[in-house]
């Protein structure tokens, strides 16, 4: 305790503004600083531009007819110019620019980009640190992952430092180098707010989501941890505007060297299949399943000739494990089983009338993306105790959908299947974990169900199915 009687006021002035002052001063001390990161490491981020021949969408005179010699200042000569008038050889096509980013991974001028930064170009260059520009050669591209990997013809480039993601936490200091908006080596920092999303875009890849500021051109460039280490790959903004709105995702650096591999040694990315469609559940699905709190992934389709299908996972399963890994979120099952390696005996945790149990899974390689069957049309109507009424569904149908069973649903009035969110157009494929054959026995299931109850409905809709909640009226 400072003895006020000891010193004059000016000198106690100055010691309590000095101690006001201690913490300000010791916490601007303890923000990060990159700038030797900056030094070091930008040297092996580039600027990629590309090129591609894109449609006018302007009309072309017939072959052998040629624009008419009208007087000069004449409107319709303008009109024929404007829209008739093309450079030789360029056939109603012009050349669209695009700019992006990238980063050196080997001396010899292996570079990692973003795949929707050289997709479909004509022409790839890549500008270096050094001001030199050379054409680059696509090696492959993974379109689901968003990765590309490129090549130049150089020696003695200077490279990244490959780091982890997975040593990542939340709120840790991250940068990002790239060229936004063609801005050459600009840096930028911030946080990451969090790991392992999931965007509609791609179930693949468990995305970095941070607040650094990202912007067109950014694509494809890297994002550093304090050390230097690249820990990912800057590949898409949320915004509403086309700008930075503190959403950006990166695809961490263990998937997108994962992919470059194999592009570089096959051509080609395999990925890990189960071939089952999931969902996440909800409070009310869990009370269903008998299950104390949501978690895991519930099984809404298994389809047919799959790994999953060939293991005996049946719908209405929750896989809680795989690999030995805790299934929380569905959105995690995804990531996990593509980096998996194919036909690898794999366990798979799954809760199954309220009994946790395991199973052998033999995983396949996922395949490409099949079409998605259209819904099914009306037929005749019958009604139930669920405010909702359905069909049975015709042949054409059941094939269309490549069904087996289920009801048509082709009305619903205010109660309980639209509490659930049920609408005209859906497909009810079980209800309380019982398979729905046709309109008659969904009319005895419903009659049976328990009053007051939350019980599971799969239904599916436009070619998609999904489990939903359903709290069952009391008994007329």
């Amino acid at each position: 305790m400072i003895n006020t009687r000891m010193f004059p006021g000016y000198i106690l002035a100055m010691i309590f503004t000095g101690l006001a002052f201690a913490p300000v001063v010791q916490a601007k001390h303890q923000l990060p600083d990159f700038t030797d990161l900056v030094k070091e490491s930008s040297a092996a981020v580039v600027n990629i531009s590309t090129t591609q021949k894109v449609k006018t969408g302007m009309p072309q005179l017939p072959e052998g007819l040629e624009i008419p010699d009208l007087p000069e200042g004449s409107p319709f000569g303008e009109l024929f110019k404007y829209f008739f008038d093309q450079e030789p050889g360029n056939h109603g096509y012009h050349d669209a620019m695009s700019l992006g980013s990238g980063f050196i991974i080997s001396p010899d001028g292996y570079i990692l980009t973003n795949y929707h930064v050289v997709s479909n170009a004509d022409e790839i260059i890549v500008r270096l640190n050094d001001r030199r520009e050379l054409r680059a050669e696509v090696v492959g591209s993974d379109k689901r992952s968003d990765v590309a990997l490129v090549k130049i013809d150089a020696t003695d480039l200077p490279v990244v430092k490959i780091g982890s993601s997975a040593n990542l936490e939340v709120g840790e200091w991250v940068l990002a180098i790239g060229s936004p908006f063609g801005f050459d080596y600009s840096a930028t920092v911030g946080i990451v707010s969090a790991k392992g999303r999931s965007l509609p875009s791609e179930n693949y890849v468990p995305f970095i989501q941070t607040d650094v500021a990202i912007n067109p051109g950014n694509s494809g460039g890297p994002l550093f941890n304090q050390d230097g280490e690249v820990v990912g790959m800057n590949s898409q903004i949320y915004s509403r505007t086309g700008g930075y709105m503190g959403l950006s995702f990166a695809i961490p650096i263990e998937v997108a060297m994962d992919v470059a591999d194999q592009l570089k040694t096959s051509g080609h990315v395999s990925r890990g299949w189960l071939g089952v469609l999931i969902q996440d559940i909800t409070k009310e699905l869990a009370e269903s399943f008998g299950m104390s709190q949501p978690h895991g992934a519930l099984v809404a389709k298994v389809l047919p000739d799959s790994p999953a299908k060939a293991a005996g996972i049946r719908v209405g399963d929750v896989i809680v494990s795989f690999n030995g890994n805790a299934i929380q979120e569905s959105a995690s099952l995804p990531p996990i089983v593509g980096s998996t390696k194919v036909g690898k005996d794999i366990p798979v945790g799954i809760i199954r009338d309220r009994k946790q149990i395991e199973l052998k899974v033999t995983l396949g390689e996922l395949p490409e993306e099949a079409s998605t069957p259209t819904s099914a049309k009306s037929v005749v109507e019958k009604t139930s105790r669920l405010g909702v009424s359905v069909a049975d569904l015709t042949d054409d149908q059941k094939q269309e959908l490549e069904l087996d069973g289920g009801v048509l649903v082709q009305r619903v009035v205010e109660g309980a299947a639209s509490k659930a969110g049920i609408g005209k157009g859906d497909v009810i494929l079980s209800i309380n974990n019982e398979t729905v054959k046709n309109a008659k026995q969904f009319e005895k299931l419903v009659d049976a169900l328990p009053a007051g109850k939350s019980v599971a409905v799969l239904v599916q809709r436009e070619g998609n199915p999904t489990f939903l909640a359903i709290k069952v009226p009391d008994a007329d």
